[in-house]
């Protein structure tokens, strides 16, 4: 049976218009290619089609399928697809990514995320296999003149996985070519991508991708990894010293994907998320919370993070306008279904939540939210909410391990850059160069560079500084 022009939940307009339903993802391929083969879902009692699928293949719904480019923000609120409902509100996070054993599994997306064909810590699909749990240390080191944000997360994520195995990249360029090999994960392909999200198509056109999407070669970064897990005498404090541990039953290979898991995840994500963050501190809009910052710093030095508040809301307000992650995390409903912000959901209903979203459609919550501004964490009404609504790192028990690691590395970042210098945006920089761009797994500057000079305090002129940006 093919769809035509009538949208078949609501009889009256065009599916791929239709004002109450989201439009298909196929919406730029002739109608009449257009043909079902699955039953249609239900939710709460109202029946929506099932995916459609191509008869003949057309790629110009290939962008928007895979989330090219598009705001993650729907202005209608919860959004339904034929197989999946994503939510953004405090309810939807709670229920789906609550950590008292909800049951909500991970569904077959995380298969993308397998390395050296082992199950890490992030792809286990089923929360009770987890092999072992609780990692979540962080020392606070400084850093001294660091060159490059992402060699700075690489030092410190390979310094709490390796001690004293790990790198240096910021002063050699060895293992900084290891950091840019480990940044392009071979799971994220887009071949693989196209044959989770469509597998017919990709049994069509998968041979002709493969042409020009081969997989990444990365022989440095898996030498450095896998070499690495073989050696003993890690820092008690460190991943591998924990997975050694007999106890936990983990061969080598399974610590060796664990740790290049480790790696991909904290490079691009805290790096990124420095980067958007001081690009916008450096403008002139924002240029008022620069300065708050910096008094803040040279007027407290010495003092440990809980006593630094500004710094606080400067950091999750970063991580709430510009979430490293974009995508969403989905889960299934658990046996029997499940009721979330008033809506019945079938067990294996795929459900999810994404930060962008989250972060932005409540305005009782984050009022005028595409507004920079910090000083909305340091106000002591809608606390609870705010905190609730921020799913920056996920959340619940499986939330992102590395949180507290992460937001260490930015503090101690941005504590030493901003108590010594102001920074401004080199003269080569565009506000197009610093788009989001919504790569579906991470986010990135869409001129993939983010060029800032930093002018010591002490011999700044703020007059002329001003003027230039």
């Amino acid at each position: 049976m093919c769809y035509g022009a009538t949208c078949p939940t609501c009889s009256k307009k065009s599916w791929r218009g239709c004002g109450n339903h989201i439009p298909s993802a196929l919406s730029g391929v002739p109608q009449d290619r257009w043909c079902t083969c699955t039953p249609p879902v239900v939710v709460d009692g109202k029946a929506y089609p099932p995916a459609a699928k191509l008869e003949i293949p057309g790629l110009s719904w290939l962008t928007s399928l895979l989330g090219g480019g598009k705001d993650g923000r729907n202005d209608g609120g919860d959004t339904k697809a034929p197989n999946e409902v994503s939510f953004a509100s405090s309810e939807g996070v709670r229920e789906i990514y609550g950590s008292g054993g909800s049951g909500y599994d991970k569904t077959e997306f995380y298969d993308l995320f397998t390395v050296y064909g082992r199950r890490t810590m992030f792809s286990t699909l089923n929360k009770e296999d987890l092999l072992y749990t609780g990692f979540r240390s962080a020392r606070r080191d400084s850093l001294r003149g660091a060159q490059s944000l992402h060699d700075y997360a690489f030092d410190c994520v390979t310094h709490h996985l390796f001690e004293p195995y790990g790198s240096d990249s910021l002063r050699d360029p060895t293992h900084e070519e290891i950091m840019k090999q480990v940044t392009f994960d071979d799971s994220l392909q887009i071949d693989r991508l196209i044959a989770y999200y469509n597998p017919t198509l990709h049994r069509m056109i998968g041979g002709f991708l493969r042409l020009f999407a081969k997989p990444r070669e990365t022989p440095l970064a898996d030498d450095f990894v896998i070499s690495t897990s073989e050696k003993t005498g890690a820092a008690q404090f460190t991943l591998l010293n924990r997975m050694q541990d007999k106890a936990h039953g983990l061969d080598h290979m399974d610590m060796a994907a664990e740790c290049a898991d480790h790696m991909a995840a904290g490079i691009d994500t805290t790096g990124d998320a420095l980067c958007f963050l001081m690009w916008e501190i450096s403008q002139p809009r924002s240029f008022h919370v620069q300065r708050r910052l910096q008094a803040e710093l040279r007027r407290s030095a010495g003092l440990p993070f809980d006593k630094l508040p500004y710094l606080d809301a400067v950091v999750n307000e970063g991580l709430r306008c510009f979430p490293a992650i974009p995508m969403s995390l989905p889960r299934y409903v658990p046996a029997g279904g499940r009721t979330i912000d008033g809506y019945f959901l079938p067990e294996k209903t795929i459900v999810s939540c994404q930060a962008y979203s989250t972060h932005r459609m409540d305005e009782s919550v984050f009022p005028q939210p595409d507004r920079f501004s910090p000083e909305r964490w340091l106000e002591e009404k809608g606390e609870l909410d705010r905190k609730r609504l921020f799913f920056a790192f996920a959340s619940g028990g499986r939330g992102c391990i590395g949180k507290h690691l992460a937001l260490a590395e930015m503090k101690i970042l941005l504590r030493d850059v901003y108590s010594s210098f102001t920074t401004i945006p080199d003269q080569s920089m565009t506000e197009g160069d610093m788009q989001m761009s919504d790569l579906l797994i991470s986010s990135q500057p869409k001129g993939k560079k983010c060029h800032m000079r930093l002018v010591p305090l002490d011999t700044e002129n703020t007059s002329a500084l001003l003027e230039e940006t």
